[in-house]
């Protein structure tokens, strides 16, 4: 039997239109867009489907909709392949998909993990509106170069590597002048330099506003031992323990993010089966250039 990861995706995976042919296809989807609607204040499907896509990609709007987007998508997999809900021995989710992983575990209700994303989105935009900030992802340059890198420009502010993605991609996170500065030093080391449309620094010392918020909300709903383990994107280790499991996604803000490292933990603990559960293919393109034989699936609205 095979040994089955589930894999959910984090911010800049969302796209106008996702979650829509998942949630007309099966009511038990369309269910948790409604459950959701009611939570958030504001109707999540219609804003899935229709945009428009710069309120879509709002920190505070795009974690909650990648949240609800993916735990949806389940249901194809209930309908498709359901065997691989029984193999389904671990979860990892990068950045905002580690609470999607989680309660996919079982660590968090549907309605307490949506609370606590609400939360971290809000306080989040917060932070970065707070300090003028970005990210840039750097291709083809390795950890060494691009630490070097983010030394030069250090005059113009922070700068440090926020996400290990896989081999060749590499995001750095900082203040916004530091991230103009290493795009033209980026593209004269023979990098690929693309500024992210994101709103800040994610998971850099920038976002530390932002933990005590996140902190608030997650002392305010019940985390139980997960069922299964989940990888965490700051020690890429597996974890069970509702106390560790607090503790770490409040580190998680200002982590870097080792996605990396995860993958490379799930295949050393016997993995080979990888599935990505909810909108884009972007685990799915980090996974070749990390173990590019492995058996991949994708369940988003592409596979309705």
């Amino acid at each position: 039997m095979s040994q089955v990861a589930f894999l959910f995706p984090g911010q800049g995976a969302q796209h106008v239109g996702m979650g829509v042919k998942i949630a007309e296809a099966y009511p038990a989807a369309k269910a948790l867009f409604d459950q959701a609607s009611d939570i958030l204040g504001y109707n999540l499907l219609e804003l899935c489907a229709n945009g428009p896509e710069e309120k879509l990609n709002a920190t505070n709007i795009s974690q909650p909709a990648l949240y609800v987007s993916s735990l949806a998508s389940l249901e194809l997999v209930k309908d498709r392949q359901p065997e691989l809900l029984e193999q389904c021995q671990i979860a990892a989710g990068l950045s905002l998909g580690e609470y999607t992983a989680l309660a996919f575990a079982g660590a968090l209700s549907f309605e307490d993990g949506l609370r606590v994303v609400k939360a971290r989105g809000e306080a989040m935009q917060a932070a970065a509106e707070a300090t003028p900030s970005g990210m840039v992802s750097i291709l083809l340059l390795d950890e060494e170069k691009i630490t070097g890198l983010c030394e030069q420009v250090s005059d113009a502010g922070l700068l440090q590597i926020a996400n290990y993605l896989c081999p060749g991609n590499i995001v750095v996170s900082g203040d916004k002048a530091a991230c103009e500065k290493v795009v033209p030093l980026a593209e004269e080391n023979g990098g690929r330099p693309i500024p992210l449309k994101v709103a800040g620094a994610f998971h850099t010392p920038i976002m530390q506003s932002a933990t005590e918020k996140l902190a608030a909300a997650l002392e305010s709903v019940e985390i139980q031992p997960s069922r299964l383990p989940v990888v965490s994107n700051v020690d890429a280790q597996p974890h069970h323990d509702a106390a560790e499991i607090r503790d770490i996604l409040v580190k998680q803000v200002v982590h870097p993010v080792l996605w990396e490292k995860s993958m490379r933990t799930l295949l050393d603990s016997g993995v080979d089966h990888f599935c990505e559960i909810g909108p884009g293919a972007v685990l799915k393109g980090l996974m070749k250039r990390i173990s590019r034989k492995t058996p991949f699936d994708n369940f988003n609205d592409d596979a309705v």
